[in-house]
């Protein structure tokens, strides 16, 4: 039996249709929807597909404090994290998370996310560029060669063995977000292995305005200031640079010449937000 996990909040858009495919899988998924006092029918589709639920205050909500609170309600050997509004593209995408895990140098896994219909060419980049079609396996050796995405790793669509998930103290809880990327740089640093599996797909995708990019990658910035270690593991990186000339090459590879400006501006609002949340990011998030 898999632990599914899956935070909510007015997710009534999304449940019906997410429980519906969980319980699809080739995989057995037991279930637990940890909801911040959603004002939508997102419990009652919850309890209507007959999975666990938990109840916390919306205030209290904390990406990594949230989490680790659903896997101490949960006792399988593997937890899968999933977002609300990440839908497994198939039947066999739990199965195709989880598999690799069965090797015991690999502690995590991370699935591919193929972007919604309505994403926008530059979020369209975004996720193929984050989430191409070849697996790729990551240890701490990786960082010379991967700089800080080395790290990547996301919640969206996870599985990480218990085991390990313990070992490192589970996510950590005094940060804005990125608590995905932190216990991803915690597994490696302890000698574990984490796997990219392109074979377990989710369609998922934001298409952010500029502020809310600002906002982002400003909370990233002042999470990874609350962990130093993890700016001094990851070093300083030409990652960034690298998105943007590939986002650029593919926007004028397909005709979208009128979204390289607005590529740009992004990449600056992107750049700015970072830095800025570096520099005056608060402690004790």
């Amino acid at each position: 039996m898999v632990n599914v996990v899956i935070p909510t909040l007015n997710a009534e858009a999304y449940l019906e249709a997410l429980l519906t495919r969980l319980e699809e899988q080739t995989v057995p998924c037991d279930i637990l929807v940890i909801d911040s006092s959603s004002t939508d029918a997102s419990l009652s589709i919850a309890e209507s597909h007959n999975v666990r639920t938990i109840s916390i205050e919306a205030g209290d909500f904390n990406h990594g404090a949230t989490r680790n609170l659903a896997v101490r309600e949960s006792s399988g050997e593997v937890i899968v994290f999933l977002t609300q509004d990440a839908l497994p593209e198939d039947d066999r995408c739990i199965e195709s998370l989880v598999r690799p895990l069965e090797d015991p140098e690999i502690a995590a896994c991370y699935g591919r996310q193929v972007p919604r219909d309505d994403a926008n060419p530059t979020e369209r980049f975004a996720r193929g560029f984050n989430y191409p079609e070849t697996s790729l396996l990551k240890s701490r050796e990786s960082v010379s060669e991967l700089g800080i995405k080395t790290f990547f790793f996301s919640n969206a669509c996870s599985a990480i063995r218990r085991r390990e998930f313990e070992r490192v103290g589970g996510f950590p809880e005094d940060v804005v977000m990125f608590e995905d990327m932190l216990i991803a740089a915690r597994l490696l640093e302890k000698g574990h292995k984490i796997l990219y599996t392109p074979e377990a797909r989710v369609v998922h995708s934001h298409n952010l305005s500029l502020r809310q990019q600002f906002k982002r990658y400003f909370d990233a910035g002042a999470s990874f200031k609350n962990h130093p270690w993890f700016l001094d593991l990851s070093g300083g990186g030409k990652e960034g640079v690298k998105f943007v000339l590939e986002e650029l090459r593919y926007l004028a590879g397909h005709g979208k010449y009128h979204w390289i400006p607005y590529a740009l501006v992004e990449a600056v609002f992107k750049f700015c937000g970072y830095r800025m949340g570096l520099c005056f990011g608060r402690r004790g998030i």
